[in-house]
């Protein structure tokens, strides 16, 4: 999984040969996103839920 960025903790990532559309994973501890490159569509979010 190459990163691309590690800024103020989050990483921003991308896989190989993965799926259509374009996007890339964004994670912070863990909490993660994945956002789609062309329109900034967020396609995931998972927050950590802390109660």
């Amino acid at each position: 999984m190459p990163t691309l960025l590690n800024v103020n903790g989050f990483k921003f990532f991308f896989y190989a040969n993965e799926h259509e559309p374009m996007h890339i994973h964004i994670s912070k501890g863990d909490e993660y996103a994945k956002i789609e490159l062309a329109t900034l569509k967020v396609l995931a979010i998972l927050l950590n839920q802390k109660t």
